[in-house]
């Protein structure tokens, strides 16, 4: 679909992109007020995907609603059913086994990985670079390919259960892991060559898209984007879950708050990634995939809420229970997504059109996470 365009008056027009737009990473439409080549304000105008997850969840059980998570950021779903999971573990005050603990961990960095692979490649092809597209999916696809040999699925995964792990892990699991790290920790080295140092990308971001760190933390920005406007946020540091309280990494912090400053956080999580997985594969243990939890799940009357932390940030598991029924009274998700591009419009006021662009990659907009 071409962007169309509305003449407000002699000097300013509304031009609209999408609700198809290649650049909008999903079904997102901008309304966006422009002088000439000036942007004066971003309306987003969201629902064109809106599923009623939440509602549809409180009609389905404890195990059954985890499900739809997968469906929202997709490309955070262990780390989705992991929240779900940890939220009912945490309301029947349930223990899952160590080697829970740790495939969990391991699967939800495999998936940070996998995502950041995705947003480096779909940020240089916004940007007019190729290239760095095959590379990417190249290096995701070993990813996808041991989430497929573990839980049968390599997208929406339904494998992190209350109380474990569907099944499981297969064997050589730890290894095949190992194997891809020495390949991609080479690789990434690439991802440098291509882009990181590109004279071209680095014009489009550097400067562009500001965002200081209490502005972030007035839009409620979190993940990425929030550190590198200099806010600490990552959920894993704060409020630890799984093994993370365990394993030394860092939490990637910049204070330049542009474009590049959330390009260079992400490149360096990465890093952090590679190096808690080393940390976690030669050391899990034997035991049970699940601790002893009824089929019938029925959580205490009360409140409950579980944050974890995904790729694009935190991912909150709000949950009311009146303490009779298998199915949640009231279920509530808070997505990074949604926060993250209520700044948008602040961010690009004043920017070119072509600077919308550069810094929508820079957000890393999963639009499902946000119409939910």
């Amino acid at each position: 679909m071409q962007p169309t365009v509305e003449v407000l008056n002699e000097r300013d027009y509304i031009l609209n992109v999408g609700p198809q737009h290649p650049s909008t990473h999903g079904v997102l439409h901008l309304r966006i007020k422009i002088e000439g080549e000036t942007i004066l304000d971003v309306e987003p105008v969201l629902g064109y995907i809106h599923r009623s997850i939440e509602k549809m969840s409180e009609a389905l059980t404890y195990r059954q609603f985890i499900q739809m998570t997968s469906r929202m950021d997709y490309l955070s779903a262990h780390m989705n059913n992991l929240a779900c999971a940890l939220a009912i573990e945490n309301a029947l005050q349930v223990e899952v086994p160590d080697k829970v603990k740790y495939i969990r961990t391991i699967l939800c960095e495999l998936t940070r990985l996998a995502s950041h692979q995705l947003w480096w490649a779909a940020n240089g092809l916004d940007l007019g670079a190729v290239t760095p597209f095959f590379l990417a999916f190249r290096d995701r696809e070993a990813i996808t390919d041991i989430f497929e040999e573990v839980c049968g699925s390599r997208l929406t995964m339904n494998y992190i259960v209350p109380g474990g792990l569907m099944e499981d892990v297969p064997e050589g699991f730890a290894d095949k892991i190992k194997t891809y790290l020495d390949t991609f920790e080479r690789t990434l080295s690439e991802y440098d060559q291509l882009l990181t140092g590109n004279e071209i990308f680095r014009g489009r971001n550097i400067g562009v898209g500001v965002l200081t760190k209490e502005e972030a933390l007035a839009y409620g920005c979190t993940g990425p984007v929030a550190r590198a406007s200099g806010l600490s946020c990552d959920v894993r540091k704060w409020f630890p879950y799984e093994m993370y309280d365990k394993l030394s990494f860092e939490e990637i912090i910049l204070t330049e708050g542009d474009s590049y400053a959330r390009y260079k956080v992400r490149i360096a999580e990465m890093y952090q990634s590679i190096k808690i997985l080393r940390q976690l594969l030669d050391g899990i243990p034997e035991g049970d995939f699940q601790a002893k939890v009824k089929k019938i799940i029925k959580l205490p009357a009360g409140e409950f809420y579980q944050r974890v932390e995904t790729a694009r940030g935190e991912f909150g598991v709000y949950i009311v229970s009146d303490g009779k029924s298998s199915s949640p009274y009231r279920i509530k998700f808070r997505s990074p997504g949604l926060s993250n591009l209520a700044a948008l419009p602040f961010m690009t006021k004043g920017a070119k059109i072509g600077d919308l662009i550069a810094v929508m990659a820079s957000l890393d907009l999963v639009i499902p996470d946000i119409d939910r």
